[in-house]
């Protein structure tokens, strides 16, 4: 099976990272996408995170209806922070069966050369690169790579953090279980 692994803090999910595995799928040859919840990125503080398994639970609950979409808590099980090449060879390693793909924004892409290994990463890996608004995709170093224009709403994270700290809603910004959830535990309060 052709896999696309989607990965971030998901610090929650929200309708912006599902629109985008669900364009993904619709416009590639990927078969499913799995969202690899990073328990430690090293590119953000640690302390700034909702305790990875409560993120991945979140990322359960959105994802649980859609058997196109799996939450992967594969970043678990080694060693932190997360390197993308460490994640890469474990699952190959666990699942010689498939093949991965990696799914980013241009933002993300544009740092490529400053993740562990990013030659390795380059050269024995594809990536599905999503335009993000104001982040031009320059493929300097030859990666193999398809681009997508996908359907891009200004949501984050971070936005949907501090609508929940200022007593905001936060319906349709993350899916209803999701919500529902968040607001039942006082998450990000």
């Amino acid at each position: 099976m052709k896999i696309g692994l989607y990965f971030g803090s998901f610090n929650p999910i929200h309708i912006g990272h599902l629109i985008i595995a669900s364009h993904v799928l619709n416009q590639t040859d990927l078969q499913q996408v799995w969202f690899v919840v990073s328990p430690q990125n090293p590119f953000k503080p640690a302390s700034s995170l909702l305790n990875e398994y409560h993120r991945l639970h979140l990322v359960q609950l959105a994802v649980e209806d859609d058997i196109r979409l799996r939450a992967s808590d594969i970043e678990f099980k080694l060693p932190k922070p997360s390197y993308t090449i460490d994640t890469l060879i474990y699952l190959k390693e666990k699942y010689p069966q498939h093949s991965f793909e990696i799914i980013m924004g241009s933002d993300s892409f544009q740092n490529l050369a400053n993740w562990k290994n990013a030659s390795l990463l380059i050269n024995d890996y594809e990536f599905t690169v999503y335009n993000r608004p104001g982040f031009t995709i320059n493929n300097s170093f030859g990666a193999k790579l398809r681009i997508l224009e996908a359907p891009l709403l200004t949501i984050s994270a971070t936005h949907v953090r501090d609508n929940i700290k200022a007593g905001k809603t936060i319906r349709y910004l993350v899916p209803e279980k999701v919500r529902e959830y968040i607001e039942a535990n006082h998450y990000y309060q």
